[in-house]
C-alpha cells in the first residue's frame, strides 16, 4: 500500500455509491496483492463520512472466528453511537481468519434481524479462497468488487509513466518509486510481492504437496510468458517426478493469486480446448522482468526480447479483463499458423496479433483464423496496426465491438 497515494482508482466511486445506499449487502473486495485494495478502501471510508473501524487479519499467526467477533462487536458500538447513517467495519485480508465465512454469516444475520446500521467491507488477496467462503456460507448476502492489476492509463496518470516504462516495469503502484534504482525495484518485486504471495496467499492457506515444484513452475511460467508449452515439456524443464494433473492444479492456484495463468487453445470443441497445451501468461509484466536481471535499456535494444515483452504486456491487459468477466481469452495455433490472442464474449469473437516492429500485410495466422472461424473482428496491434499505447489505453470492450 502507498501511504502517500493520492490517485484514486475509478472503482472507488462504485464502492462509495454502494456504501451510501441503504444497508443491503456485504461488500467483498478481491484482487491480487498490491493492486491497491487497502488504499482504495481507506480512501472510500474517509470520503463516505461514516464512522469506521479498520482491522486486518494479515498477520503471521492465523486469526480465528473469535477475533472477527471482537472486531464486529467494537464496530457495533460505533454504529450504535453514530447518527442515522450508521458506521462502517473494514476487515482486510479476511481469508486469513479461520472459518471467517461462518463467523461473518452469523454476525451479519444477527445485525440484519436487529436492524443495526453497520455496513461491512471485507477484502481478500486470495480470490479462490474468498470465493469458497462466499459460495459455501454467504450466498445472497454480498456484492463483490474485483480489482485488476493497474492499467497503462492509471500508471501514466499516477506516476507519469511512459509506454516503455509500463511495458517493462509492469503495474505495481507500490514499486513505482523504486524504478530509478533497478536493483532495489527487482528485489522488492521478488521479496515483497512474489515471495509474499506464494508463501502467504498460496502455500499457507492451500494444501500444496510439492511447494518447491509450485515455485519452479511459477519461475518457468514467467520465463516462458507468451509461449505455448505442453505440461509434458514443463515437467521435463522442471526435472520433477510430478504429473500433468499436479501442474495444472498448481497453475490454477497461481491464476487465482493473480500471478500466472495458462491460456487454452481456441477451438469449436470445449473438450479439445481444455485438453490443449497452455500458453503461459503473466498478469503483470513486472513478474517477468524482475527475475530477468536485465535493464530496460538492454531489453529495448534487443528486438526479440522487446517483442516478447510487448506481447506479454498485451496479454496481461487481456487476462486482467478476463479476470473481470469482460471476456474469455485464448490463443490459436494450427499447422504452423498462429494467432496470439482470441477474445470471446457471447457470440463476439476477436482475433488479435501483436507486432512490435513493422509488418507487410495481414499476418497469415489472422487470415487462416478468419477463414475457419469468421470472427467478429481481426486486429493487428503494434507495427503498422493499432498503436500499442492506443490499444492499452482503451477498455477491452471497445476492441470487441463489431
Amino acid at each position: 500500500m502507498l501511504s502517500n497515494m493520492t490517485y484514486t482508482r475509478p472503482y472507488a466511486l462504485e464502492l462509495l455509491g454502494r456504501l451510501r445506499e441503504p444497508r443491503r449487502f456485504l461488500q467483498i473486495i478481491t484482487g491480487a496483492r498490491q493492486v491497491g485494495k487497502t488504499t482504495l478502501i481507506t480512501q472510500v471510508a474517509e470520503r463516505s463520512g461514516l464512522r469506521h473501524r479498520f482491522a486486518t487479519a494479515d498477520e503471521p499467526t492465523l486469526r480465528g472466528p473469535g477475533w472477527i467477533a471482537q472486531q464486529w462487536e467494537a464496530a457495533r458500538v460505533e454504529a450504535d453511537d453514530a447518527d442515522s447513517d450508521g458506521a462502517l467495519l473494514i476487515i482486510d485480508e479476511v481469508q486469513k481468519a479461520a472459518h471467517w465465512a461462518e463467523a461473518v454469516k452469523r454476525l451479519w444475520d444477527e445485525d440484519t434481524r436487529a436492524g443495526r446500521r453497520l455496513r461491512v467491507v471485507l477484502s481478500g488477496s486470495a480470490p479462490l479462497l474468498v470465493e469458497r467462503g462466499l459460495t459455501e456460507s454467504l450466498a445472497g448476502r454480498f456484492e463483490r468488487l474485483h480489482l485488476p492489476h493497474w492499467s497503462f492509463p492509471e500508471m501514466r496518470a499516477a506516476f507519469g509513466w511512459s509506454l516503455e516504462q509500463f511495458v517493462f516495469y509492469g503495474a505495481y503502484p507500490g514499486a513505482a518509486p523504486l524504478v530509478r534504482k533497478p536493483d532495489r525495484w527487482s528485489r522488492y518485486i521478488r521479496d515483497s510481492l512474489i515471495e509474499t504471495t506464494i508463501a502467504r496467499d498460496v502455500l499457507l492457506l492451500t494444501r500444496v504437496d510439492k511447494p518447491a515444484l509450485l515455485r519452479r513452475l511459477f519461475a518457468l511460467g514467467c520465463a516462458y510468458s507468451g509461449q505455448i508449452l505442453s505440461y509434458t515439456k514443463m515437467l521435463g524443464q522442471l526435472h520433477d517426478a510430478g504429473n500433468t494433473t499436479t501442474l495444472a492444479h498448481y497453475l490454477d492456484l497461481l491464476t487465482g493469486a493473480g500471478m500466472l495463468t495458462g491460456l487454452q487453445k481456441y477451438s469449436g470443441a470445449e473438450v479439445r480446448r481444455r485438453g490443449s497445451s497452455p500458453k503461459l501468461q503473466v498478469f503483470n509484466t513486472a513478474l517477468l522482468t524482475a527475475g530477468s536481471r536485465l535493464a530496460l535499456s538492454q531489453v529495448r535494444t534487443n528486438p526479440e526480447l522487446w517483442g516478447r515483452l510487448v506481447e506479454s504486456a498485451v496479454g496481461a491487459y487481456l487476462v486482467n479483463a478476463a479476470d473481470m468477466d469482460v471476456c474469455e481469452v485464448f490463443y490459436w495455433r494450427d499447422r504452423g499458423r498462429e494467432v496470439d490472442f482470441v477474445l470471446r464474449a457471447g457470440a463476439a469473437v476477436t482475433a488479435i496479433e501483436v507486432k512490435s516492429g513493422r509488418t507487410r500485410g495481414t499476418p497469415p495466422g489472422l487470415i487462416a483464423f478468419a477463414d475457419i472461424f469468421r470472427p467478429t473482428r481481426i486486429l493487428l496491434v503494434g507495427g503498422d496496426g493499432i498503436p500499442l499505447d492506443e490499444f492499452l489505453s482503451g477498455p477491452v470492450e471497445y476492441w470487441m465491438r463489431p
